[in-house]
């Protein structure tokens, strides 16, 4: 029992200066790696829209051209 005891106690202890040396040498606060996350997200939605927007463009200039009644015959 005693031998379980200071495992447990050692592990706490372990996981308590685990646990403040990573506070200590975070590089970014939670706030500020928060928001730099949230950045990255709107850049990331924003890239896919314009993706998005230019294929459609694109894909309705392939159907209009399809669509012509002056476009000649495919063999």
């Amino acid at each position: 029992m005693r031998r379980m005891m200071s495992f447990v106690s050692g592990a706490v202890m372990g996981a308590l200066v685990g646990a403040t040396l990573a506070l200590l040498f975070a590089p970014a606060s939670g706030q500020t790696l928060r928001s730099q996350l949230q950045e990255r997200i709107n850049r990331l939605q924003d890239e896919v829209r314009k993706a998005a927007r230019d294929r459609r463009a694109e894909l309705e200039e392939q159907l209009a051209a399809l669509r012509s009644p002056n476009r000649p015959m495919e063999a």
